[in-house]
């Protein structure tokens, strides 16, 4: 930006382009306030009309870091909030609070808060003295400590930390069956991450309905404005990258649970926390705790809670009203929705009058919006791919007289 070209504040820098970041964008410039998008090369969020600036976000962290210094030192952007998108992103910050709070106003709470909702190690320790279930986990020290270790299965493998980019990292948890492929699967995760992030997890057998959140903005742990949701439907369907389809309810559980484990976080900001209920007893498990927006957070609006806004406010030190979001709000990813109520037809676990009756009435959109079409321009692609794969896995199933195979192969 040139002296002619700053932009009236305070305003905010939205980092990440996707779909997340997409809705911070909408959710402050609905409201005149002015928002910058620092992404690589994910720029939805930057096709919004409610975009001012698109900025080059870098690769390392150091240069990351050097980048908005001197952003904030220019006097461009003084004063404006940082909205992160991801889990990196909000412990980049945080492990860098003290030298950025010196320019921007900031969303995220300092690391010595942040890392307990960072590292799921020490938030099911934290969860376990603020005594919410969770399931039995733990982190093998060694390869022969694991293959000695008694564990029920099936089981799951599971990050700690998502601070590697790799295929272990970008998906949710391997499942293994037995000991061996336990024991094969670890060696493979141990080459793409280090040995002390990496958990054994009991797998929680799933009943119906049984994935919840509870989403809210707090102040040192204290819910300010939040809901309550069950995550109906994700893609993957058994452990799923992200929702597809969301609907707020009413559960006093969920809530009670969250506000518990809030409290001992002291967290400030936005924060989702994931449960998921036992079939074996009925019991909701603390799954994850993501301290930053979560790619569902639009469905807040229409339920009458703007957590973006709401976050920017406190942020500023603006007076945020208690609110809670009415239940019966739905909220949808077409694009992710599509594969995953394939794979759900296929399975049978789902039926056409099921998928009919959930889209009514209309649900909230990830990224459709008609007063800001542009950004839907780059799902049309992937709606074709997605539709495409089905057909060819249908016709494949049809010819061979074979399960066909997942749509997602031809996603990559």
């Amino acid at each position: 930006m040139t002296d002619g070209d700053r932009l009236a504040g305070p305003g905010a820098i939205v980092i990440g382009g996707d779909y997340r970041g997409l809705g911070v964008v909408r959710s402050l410039g609905r409201r005149g306030i002015p928002v910058c998008v620092a992404t690589d090369d994910h720029v939805m969020a930057a096709m919004s009309r409610y975009c001012r600036r698109r900025l080059r976000w870098p690769i390392e962290e150091d240069a990351q870091l050097d980048f908005l210094l001197e952003l904030g030192a220019s006097g461009e952007c003084q004063g404006w909030c940082l909205f992160p998108t991801g889990d990196e992103t909000a412990a980049f910050i945080a492990r860098n609070h003290s030298s950025l709070a010196e320019h921007f106003v900031l969303t995220t709470p300092p690391w010595d808060i942040l890392r307990w909702a960072y590292d799921k190690t020490l938030t099911y320790q934290l969860a376990a003295s603020a005594e919410v279930p969770c399931p039995v986990t733990f982190v093998p020290e060694s390869r022969a400590e694991l293959r000695a270790r008694e564990c029920s299965f099936p089981a799951i493998l599971k990050p700690s930390r998502k601070h590697r980019v790799n295929s272990f990292t970008r998906e949710k948890a391997w499942m293994v069956t037995g000991r061996q492929e336990m024991l094969a699967r670890y060696d493979e995760a141990c080459d793409l991450l280090e040995p002390e992030f990496i958990m054994v997890q009991e797998l929680i057998p799933a009943s119906p309905n049984c994935e919840l959140s509870y989403a809210a903005l707090v102040s040192e742990g204290e819910p300010l404005a939040s809901l309550v949701a069950r995550r109906a439907r994700q893609y993957p369907i058994d452990f799923g990258s992200s929702s597809s389809f969301v609907v707020s309810i009413e559960d006093p559980e969920v809530e009670s649970l969250s506000t518990r484990l809030l409290r001992a976080t002291r967290l400030s900001g936005l924060v989702e926390v994931e449960f998921k209920r036992d079939a074996r007893d009925g019991r909701l498990k603390l799954l994850d705790v993501n301290p930053r927006v979560w790619g569902w957070h639009t469905l807040g609006a229409r339920a009458g809670v703007d957590f973006p806004y709401l976050a920017w406010r406190l942020a500023r030190g603006l007076d945020v009203p208690r609110i809670r979001g009415g239940a019966g709000i739905r909220w949808v990813r077409m694009t992710t929705d599509v594969l995953a109520v394939w794979q759900l037809m296929r399975r049978r676990r789902l039926s056409l009058r099921e998928y009919l009756r959930s889209m009514r009435p209309v649900p909230a959109f990830a990224i459709w919006a008609p007063d800001d079409p542009l950004p839907s321009l780059l799902e049309i692609p992937s709606l074709i791919i997605a539709r495409r794969s089905i057909r060819l896995s249908m016709e494949s199933a049809a010819e061979e007289s074979v399960e066909p195979s997942d749509p997602a192969d031809e996603m990559e």
